[in-house]
């Protein structure tokens, strides 16, 4: 363990389902502000951080297609609501002193700045928090894999998987009390093994990209820093 960063550049992947806390729907104001001042901390750890929130917690592609609307329709209602997300992080992220910017790869300039490789770049190395938004700006790719698409773009040293439980597991420990934590494994291990943590398009995009994956649980305070420093129980997923 070290108090020192891991890595010096990564995208934080968090899901829209987190920013509810107890909520069932839309966003828990009490935990966009923990998250937020989690990202400032990392920041402060001189991380350059890039998130990509989901977009869940209001509305999903594949829920939105068991409804009768077309999967790509669906998707771009999706890409919608991470923009919503995205947004309100930011705004938390600027009322604690820490700047923030949306970019959302669905093109709405009167709400935020469009996505582009260069934009991002300049932002981070001014240490600004950066919301990516929008997904791949694609239907049928999930913010798993635009999340593992940007940190290539980015030259990132990681994917940091915030999920509810303290890393990848042979099954649901939720539901499987006999379930065993991996500590480490590999892309290859990962996509064998169908550890759906991630999809495997953003594990094989983080493979083929030689970019480790660490999946941990942000339900505490300090998570995102303590897996940053590797003082957090997490699964690290290698090339």
């Amino acid at each position: 363990m070290t108090s020192s960063p891991l890595f010096g550049r990564v995208v934080v992947k968090l899901s829209g389902e987190s920013l509810m806390g107890p909520d069932k729907f839309g966003l828990n104001a009490a935990t966009i502000q923990r998250m937020a001042a989690d990202l400032k901390a990392a920041s402060d750890l001189g991380v350059q951080v890039a998130v990509v929130v989901g977009g869940g917690n209001f509305f999903r592609g594949l829920q939105g297609a068991d409804k009768g609307i077309e999967r790509a329709r669906a998707d771009s209602i999706g890409m919608l609501a991470t923009v919503m997300n995205a947004l309100a992080m930011e705004g938390a992220l600027e009322q604690i002193g820490q700047p923030a910017r949306v970019l959302s790869a669905v093109a709405m300039p009167s709400l935020c700045q469009p996505y582009s490789r260069q934009a991002a770049l300049a932002h981070l190395v001014k240490h600004r928090v950066i919301m990516l938004a929008g997904g791949t700006g694609n239907p049928f790719f999930t913010t798993d894999t635009g999340a593992a698409l940007r940190a290539c773009e980015l030259s990132c040293g990681a994917v940091m998987k915030a999920t509810q439980v303290d890393g990848i597991y042979t099954a649901d420990p939720k539901k499987d009390p006999s379930a065993k934590r991996y500590d480490r494994l590999t892309h290859d291990e990962a996509i064998a093994r169908n550890l759906q943590v991630m999809d495997t398009a953003a594990f094989a995009l983080c493979r083929d990209n030689g970019i480790p994956i660490v999946v941990f649980s942000v339900d505490e305070p300090g998570a995102i820093p303590a897996a940053l420093t590797g003082q957090g129980r997490a699964t690290f997923v290698v090339p």
